[in-house]
């Protein structure tokens, strides 16, 4: 969609107002369900990166057999989804509150597949009291940290999740989790952050730092696969039945489904196509997620200034996190001011096309699930019109952190 695409589709609308571009969204299902085509393996949807019971519904749909069950972030979120239909959810992040537990004990109870993530023996316990207030067996998913840390531990890069590193670490959570009642080990999952979630050419971070990044993830690489390996040979020696393994991100699809012990790779950021994601090789994906925003003054000549806007991402702090202008072209931020919470000033660039009053600026998201938290509802565009306005989270009344 160009300028003129989104001012028709949103003559008569409310600013600041969202929008999913469908023809957009669906293309990137296709490339993503493409790069997995021959693998053998299935792409499991991470919800974080949605936050759109709508959106996620497409996608599933649209990925047909190759695509398989979501990634939840919370354990009340996987309780919710199950309570609006959605099955095979794997809970990504670990959870001790009884309430939480007690709720997914509940729709387990009911038939829902939902498999919880532990990295510890408190972990473990608080999952098999879960069950056994509930009579049923919950399943466990054991969490590998596979980040890369060369000069014997005193580098790092990846994130700090786990504190299982290595595979007599899983081993030996895999033994104790057959002592606790109530528990079934059935996976093992290894998110290689350090390699999906980092650009190869990051515009904010100069050459020096995009040619290092790229030097680290060519030697990150073959040592996650051999500690994912080592790992899931060590989690079913003592888990023979443990069949699930997990691994992965938009930014990693071809390099972990190409890992022999991968079952499935995790997929969430892609599909929207936030803009932190245009700096990875070879991902031809396509922004299918936009926020507009009010001019409400035109201060001189050479700005123009938005009415609020400042929805800025989470992360270390930089450029990177701020929404990007994307459409008309030629607007950029102003250094001193950046995106703000009540209005937002942009140069303008006078080669380019100037906004008037009352005309929308189309900006993206730099991370697609968080854009979800600030709107009560996408507008569904399709062919420029918009064809339907669906809940985001926060338009269906829940909030998950």
């Amino acid at each position: 969609m160009d300028w003129d695409d989104f001012r028709r589709a949103l003559a008569s609308e409310r600013l600041p107002c969202a929008l999913v571009d469908l023809d957009a969204l669906e293309r990137n299902v296709d490339r993503v369900r493409a790069r997995i085509a021959g693998t053998g393996r299935t792409v499991r949807v991470a919800s974080k990166s949605v936050r759109h019971r709508g959106v996620l519904r497409r996608v599933l749909e649209r990925g047909g057999d190759a695509f398989r069950g979501l990634l939840c972030y919370s354990a009340d979120e996987a309780a919710w989804l199950a309570s609006q239909g959605f099955d095979d959810l794997l809970i990504a992040y670990p959870t001790v509150q009884h309430a939480s537990l007690d709720a997914v004990a509940q729709k387990v109870a009911l038939g829902a597949n939902i498999r919880c993530i532990v990295d510890s023996s408190d972990h473990l316990e608080a999952l098999g009291a879960a069950a056994r207030r509930a009579s049923i067996t919950l399943d466990a998913v054991l969490d590998l940290d596979v980040s890369y840390r060369p000069l014997g531990g005193r580098a790092h890069l990846g994130v700090r999740r786990s504190p299982l590193r290595s595979a007599d670490d899983v081993g030996a959570l895999a033994r104790a989790a057959k002592s606790v009642p109530g528990v079934r080990m059935v996976g093992l999952m290894a998110y290689e952050a350090h390699v999906a979630g980092l650009p190869d050419a990051s515009a904010s971070a100069g050459a020096a730092k995009n040619a290092a990044a790229r030097a680290l993830k060519s030697l990150a690489i073959p040592a996650v696969r051999a500690l994912r390996g080592a790992a899931v040979s060590a989690m079913r020696v003592e888990c023979p039945d443990a069949a699930l393994v997990d691994g992965g991100g938009t930014g990693s699809i071809e390099i972990t489904a190409a890992d022999p012990v991968v079952t499935e790779v995790a997929v969430g950021s892609g599909f929207l196509c936030s803009h932190l994601f245009d700096g990875y090789a070879g991902l031809d994906l396509e922004p299918a997620q936009f926020f507009a925003l009010e001019v409400a003054r035109v201060p001189d000549r050479d700005h123009v200034t938005c009415a609020y806007g400042g929805y800025v991402a989470s992360g270390t702090p930089g450029l990177d996190r701020l929404p990007m202008p994307w459409s008309p072209r030629g607007l950029a931020w102003i250094g001193l001011e950046g995106a703000g919470e009540v209005q937002s000033p942009l140069r303008v660039d006078r080669a380019e096309r100037r906004p008037r009053v009352g005309d929308p600026v189309i900006f993206r998201h730099a991370k697609a699930g968080e854009m979800a938290e600030r709107f009560r509802e996408y507008l569904m565009v399709r062919g420029g019109v918009i064809e339907a306005r669906e809940p985001t989270y926060r338009g269906d009344g829940v909030c998950f952190g």
